[in-house]
């Protein structure tokens, strides 16, 4: 099967508010796994990709301020500075809001390679926030962000599919 989503026209069901909620919860709950050594390093950021996913799909519904406040529960739950990961998934938000008609215009393929420039600076606007406040920069934390793309195009056809209408080809 290509990566070409738009080739084959497909009916999609409308987002509920409690399906957008529940994928962004399970993507907390994924953050908060108790990741070592390795595997930390290469963690992806599943709530960034989530929220990347719904400011692209549904800009009206999931935008700056719900990120504000969705990195505030991110940053209690990982106990890192307060406002670290807010900042970063506010600039996320920015970058998925005002891209996502760019975003989708492209196959999946072409659209990781968006979607990696925005997390990049996620990531980065992270790593100076970190950066200022202990008074180093940890260059093995952008290991993280090449994950989280790589998480992009499962993500993709995992939402796609769940809200895919069922369609009796007869």
């Amino acid at each position: 099967m290509p990566f070409n989503d738009q080739m084959q026209p497909e009916i999609l069901r409308p987002v509920s508010n409690l399906f957008i909620i529940t994928s962004i919860a399970g993507a907390l709950l994924l953050n908060a796994l108790p990741w070592q050594g390795l595997w930390l390093t290469l963690r992806p950021d599943f709530v960034a990709v989530a929220l990347l996913y719904w400011c692209t799909h549904k800009p009206l519904r999931i935008g700056i301020g719900l990120s504000w406040a969705i990195g505030i529960l991110a940053d209690v739950g990982d106990a890192s500075l307060f406002g670290q990961h807010a900042l970063s998934y506010a600039v996320l938000a920015f970058g998925g809001v005002v891209l996502s008609s760019r975003i989708r215009m492209f196959n999946l393929r072409e659209q990781t390679t968006q979607v990696f420039g925005i997390l990049l600076l996620t990531y980065a606007v992270y790593a100076i926030v970190h950066w200022q406040v202990n008074g180093q920069l940890v260059w093995s934390y952008f290991l993280g962000c090449v994950s989280s793309a790589f998480l992009w195009i499962p993500l993709s056809f995992l939402f796609q599919s769940m809200r895919q209408m069922r369609v009796d080809r007869e």
